[in-house]
């Protein structure tokens, strides 16, 4: 391997490893204490966590929260998740990098995931949006924001498929290193 190549493999491993740092500190300092003003013992915390939902869900999601709690969770819904998905892309992002050598067609797939994140966040703000300013949910709004939640989960697993494709392959090829040395 070049030396040019292995600086690259370097860097990229030091930034899948930084950036999987960064995850989990926004996650423990950001992420969950942000989202404890909308959370409600015993109750599902985010729309986005089940991997799809209906409008009974949703309207028992709205009406058990008060309108702080309801304003709380836009604001989670635009900024803090926003965020964490930039994050979470970049982590997912760079560790496929680096177990496929820069193979970067394998990250359309964590880039979809997030788009698909952004795209159901928005759907869900603008039912938010609905319900405060006039008491109803659209069915509409709610198909959509459930089909792109589900495309979101779908791609998160493939996602993690490939980075476990990509681990076994590293995993096999060092043992056949190791085996030929």
């Amino acid at each position: 391997m070049s030396a040019n190549l292995q600086n690259s493999r370097k860097k990229i491993l030091y930034l899948a490893l930084s950036s999987s740092l960064l995850f989990i500190i926004y996650i423990s300092y950001f992420l969950n204490p942000i989202s404890e003003c909308f959370k409600l013992d015993g109750e599902s915390n985010s729309l986005g966590l089940s991997f799809s939902y209906n409008l009974e869900m949703v309207q028992n999601f709205f009406t058990a929260r008060s309108g702080s709690q309801l304003d709380c969770y836009i604001k989670f819904l635009t900024i803090w998740d926003v965020v964490f998905a930039m994050i979470y892309t970049l982590m997912y992002g760079s560790w496929i990098m680096y177990l496929f050598n820069n193979k970067k067609i394998y990250l359309t797939v964590p880039i979809l995931g997030m788009v698909s994140d952004w795209s159901e966040n928005y759907s869900e703000v603008l039912m938010l949006e609905n319900y405060l300013n006039s008491g109803s949910i659209s069915q509409t709004l709610v198909s959509i924001g459930s089909g792109i939640n589900s495309f979101k989960w779908f791609m998160s697993s493939l996602t993690y498929l490939i980075i476990l494709v990509g681990i076994v392959i590293a995993i096999m090829s060092f043992l056949r290193r190791s085996k030929a040395n």
